[in-house]
């Protein structure tokens, strides 16, 4: 057999409120015959439309969308071979389209519709809370129906739904209390993959639960999720990314499909988002389980700064909340509350081929930023240049982190793993061990003698790299925050780097002017920057705080967000406003010439 689940036609379809699966069941009677039992199931709470008691069906009650992703899941399954041919699946949705209550119809069909003895099918959730927002529901199906009280049972203390017959159960496990390690489930769905990207251990644990499958041919895994309250992170950057490149023909997996209710790019950049109108783009069930004067009230009060709590999950509905959940809004930079006013123009300046090396031949003076912390901090440094012809500043970032960081700032854990894996952070004392990503974080590191200074080494390395290009200034071409850099200042003094070509950068309201610098040249498009993901996501966490006249970007108030390497560039920009010159001729113009 021939298919493709890729869908680069998504933008129109989503947008014509046409289906998002592009392909039709690959094998109808296994649809017909899921679809059935799934649409006898009751969904408890929903009112007959008919006026007569009792609970209305997914048939009777339900959106198309969810018909075509059912049909999609197990139409896919080749009853002669006894294999799923398309075995994973993502749902991404927004907040109040049933979620929840569609996992447990899946699940509940799946262990109906399951030939194998004594199976294993798990729901995976991420908390207790959510464990119980699909247990409910899967439970309340089965009591609805005399039927299926025949069929199963229910044992609520432990979370389970039991198959009289095969002996199969559903299990709805929490994964902040009941371990998930050697499961042998065929069926499994893991609902809120967002809050498992905050997880610094969720991948392992994911692989884990979905081992079954390895045996189990005729099993699946079903990803369920809202957009995260804060840029992506983790395994749900992973699998969120991975299943766009699918639905975008950039990676050829017919064995995956993702129903993506996201926005269009171009209505994102309108702020689309925003207009009631527009509304049902992430909400497919808007008039049945979520309505337009719902969510627009939501939206209302949290611009104007009346906060409110959810009762279900407890979380503080600010607006970057409100835009994730009920709208499905990836967060970016330019939705972070109290953002600093420069990261509405950060993203458009980067510039992914801007190595240090192509900076400093561009240049035709470089100077150096740098900030430094304790060893649960960051260690940032910024090489800033004035580019010759255009003037415009250039900006190269790079970070180092001690073991310490992930293990004390374990909700920031799996972000910063991203960025050792992109690059542009540092881990240090690793001392030649396994792969990161295999890395046990509450070990300690065995750093040598050698690794002992691995930071300091290594960003003055870098230095002199600067320094041997001719372009640092003689006055003012290295500029640190004062605090606990003496290792740092010892280290340079020995490559001949001292006062006045190393000076303290004073930070707090003094520092000012080198933020308001260089909000206003990125929105003049006069900085280009190495546009990394680490550096977005320092933007992003930066709060904007307003003191008199000045305007204070501290780490204080970031709170336990990163923001060193920005600070850095911050000093580097407090540099650059002095004019420099450098101190002799460039290498590369030197090239040029002779060129």
């Amino acid at each position: 057999m021939q298919w493709t689940t890729a869908c680069p036609d998504w933008e129109q379809r989503i947008v014509e409120r046409r289906s998002l699966v592009p392909f039709a069941p690959l094998f109808p009677s296994e649809a017909e015959s899921a679809l059935e039992v799934f649409k006898s199931l009751s969904m408890v709470g929903v009112p007959r439309t008919d006026g007569k008691p009792g609970w209305a069906t997914f048939g009777e009650a339900c959106d198309q969308f969810v018909f075509d992703f059912v049909a999609a899941i197990f139409g896919a399954y080749d009853a002669k071979r006894g294999q799923r041919l398309i075995s994973e699946f993502l749902l991404l949705i927004s907040k109040k389209n049933g979620k929840s209550t569609i996992a447990a119809g899946i699940m509940l069909t799946a262990l109906i519709r399951n030939w194998r003895e004594l199976a294993e099918l798990s729901i995976i959730a991420p908390t207790q809370k959510v464990a119980g927002n699909s247990f409910k529901p899967a439970a309340a199906m089965v009591r609805a129906d005399p039927n299926l009280q025949d069929l199963l049972q229910v044992v609520a203390h432990e979370k389970i739904i039991r198959h009289r017959v095969t002996g199969a159960e559903l299990k709805v496990i929490a994964a902040d209390t009941n371990t998930v390690g050697g499961s042998q489930a065929g069926f499994v769905l893991v609902d809120e993959l967002w809050l498992f990207g905050k997880r610094a251990n969720a991948g392992d644990m994911l692989e884990e639960a979905t081992g079954g499958l390895a045996s189990r041919p005729e099993g699946f895994v079903v990803y369920l999720t809202t957009h995260s309250n804060e840029p992506p992170a983790g395994v749900f950057k992973e699998k969120l990314e991975y299943f766009r490149d699918v639905r975008d023909g950039l990676i050829d997996d017919p064995h995956s499909f993702g129903m993506l209710f996201e926005w269009p790019e171009a209505m994102m950049e309108r702020q689309d988002y925003l207009k009631p109108e527009n509304f049902y783009v992430t909400n497919p069930s808007i008039g049945r389980s979520v309505s337009q004067d719902f969510i627009q009230k939501k939206v209302r009060k949290a611009s104007a700064g009346e906060e409110e709590v959810d009762e279900e999950d407890g979380e503080t509905e600010t607006l970057q909340v409100v835009l994730a959940k009920y709208l499905n809004v990836e967060i970016g930079l330019k939705l972070r509350r109290d953002r600093w006013r420069g990261a509405n123009h950060w993203e458009a300046a980067g510039d992914r081929t801007l190595t240090l090396k192509e900076l400093l031949r561009r240049c035709e003076v470089v100077v150096v930023g740098i900030d430094g912390g304790g060893l649960d901090d960051l260690f940032g440094l910024c090489v800033a240049g004035r580019e010759r012809g255009t003037k415009r500043w250039l900006y190269w970032f790079k970070a180092w982190a001690w073991p310490e960081v992930l293990k004390r700032r374990k909700s920031e854990a799996p972000v910063l793993r991203d960025f050792i894996a992109e690059g542009t952070l540092v881990l240090c004392g690793h001392n030649g061990g396994p792969p990161i990503e295999e890395w046990d974080e509450d070990q300690d590191a065995e750093a040598g003698p050698d690794l002992s200074e691995q930071d300091v080494t290594e960003i003055v390395a870098i230095i002199a790299e600067v320094k041997e290009s001719g372009l640092l200034p003689e006055k003012g071409g290295v500029g640190l925050d004062p605090q606990g850099v003496g290792a740092l200042v010892d280290a340079l003094a020995e490559i001949d780097l001292v006062h006045p070509q190393v000076v303290a950068v004073s930070q707090g309201f003094r520092l000012s002017s080198a933020v308001w610098s260089m909000e206003r040249k990125l929105k003049l498009n006069m900085v280009v920057h190495d546009g990394s993901r680490m550096m977005a996501w320092c933007v992003g966490n930066a709060k904007a705080e307003q003191k008199g006249n000045a305007v204070l970007i501290t780490k204080e108030s970031a709170g336990k967000a990163k923001i060193d390497p920005l600070i850095a560039g911050f000093n580097a920009t407090k540099l650059l406003e002095a004019n420099p010159e450098a101190s002799g001729d460039s290498v590369w113009s030197l090239i040029e010439s002779l060129a």
